[in-house]
């Protein structure tokens, strides 16, 4: 196996990266090549800015075998290798290689950061299921290395298998009860209460729309400071370009209330941010277009809804369960 450091994306084949994804041991929208590319131009809505990208691939007879997608940036006072995509709003991260293959890219992986001297690992978000982690902690311990392993977030899920009432029957009684009250209230209530999928025919129009109502929240009005605000901008424009993006509006009294931005990706929805217009709280939106959006998911066979991180008290109000992500350190 032959291994290869880039120094820029145009040196790996994007159909090639994605081709490989599809069949890697972590299939997320957040390793795809478009997305690991945006967020790399914009180092995370500028939470690295000064950063080297250290691309290492793979190949055996020719054929891609693995991707590290990684960056060195200074961390905690000491130069770290870093997983593209940490920390703040890739929620989910890994290697990018088939499960046949992984335990030798992992363990050629390391040999070759040894050997071109790079920096120790650091790397978040890996899901608790990847088989990165028991990777790095064996290979770790045949080499004499420090491995350190612990739980970053946690990452609530519902299970879906097409039959809303289904779902609904595994949500705890009283909360099942709350959902459909809302639902109702906001239904009666003669204010035209609707929801929609966007069609995003004016794409920039509908950015600003859900940005609008995202910072209506004053922690996210302070996470969208300008790099943050233009690193949001490109990652929806990305998904919706590359057709997974998935945004949904709330609407009473004929304007938004609430808005949805969510990814449409292997079968799932992935819930990557939200918004609400504080205005409005009397019709629960936030809670109304979420059961919508389950309703969804059932009636298009959606496998699984998936909150990403973050341990807010109404995902578990939904009946979500916890996995989690992992942060991993390897040093030598």
């Amino acid at each position: 196996m032959n291994y290869t450091l880039h120094k820029d994306f145009s040196e790996i084949n994007p159909q090639e990266w994605n081709d490989l994804l599809k069949e890697s041991i972590t299939h997320t929208p957040f390793l795809r090549y478009e997305y690991q590319h945006t967020w790399w131009q914009h180092r995370g809505g500028g939470e690295w800015n000064d950063a080297q990208l250290v691309l290492i691939s793979a190949r055996e007879d020719e054929k891609l075998i693995g991707i590290a997608p990684l960056f060195i940036a200074e961390y905690e006072n000491q130069p770290a290798l870093l997983l593209i995509g940490s920390i703040e709003i890739s929620d989910y991260l890994d290697i990018i290689t088939r499960m046949d293959d992984h335990a030798r890219f992992i363990s050629g992986l390391l040999d070759f950061i040894a050997s071109e001297n790079l920096p120790n690992l650091d790397w978040y978000n890996i899901p608790d299921s990847s088989a990165t982690l028991a990777a790095l902690k064996s290979e770790s311990a045949a080499r004499n290395w420090t491995h350190h392993e612990e739980m970053y977030r946690p990452t609530p899920r519902i299970k879906l298998n097409g039959d809303f009432d289904e779902y609904l029957s595994r949500v705890e009684k009283k909360q099942r009860h709350e959902i459909r009250r809302k639902v109702r209230r906001a239904e009666e209530s003669g204010r035209g209460v609707r929801w929609y999928i966007s069609d995003m025919q004016d794409v920039e129009s509908e950015i600003d729309a859900f940005i609008h109502l995202m910072e209506q929240d004053p922690s996210k009005a302070n996470f969208l400071k300008e790099p943050m605000r233009t690193q949001m901008r490109e990652v929806i424009r990305t998904a919706h370009e590359n057709g997974w993006l998935w945004l949904a509006f709330l609407e009473a009294d004929g304007q938004r209330i609430a808005a949805a931005l969510n990814f449409d990706y292997d079968n799932k929805l992935w819930g990557y941010n939200a918004g609400v217009d504080r205005a409005f709280m009397e019709l629960s939106p936030g809670w109304v277009l979420l059961t919508y959006i389950l309703q969804w998911c059932c009636e298009k066979k959606r496998t699984e809804f998936d909150f990403m991180r973050g341990d807010e008290e109404y995902k578990y109000r939904f009946g979500a369960v916890n996995q989690y992500v992992m942060r991993a350190k390897v040093a030598r």
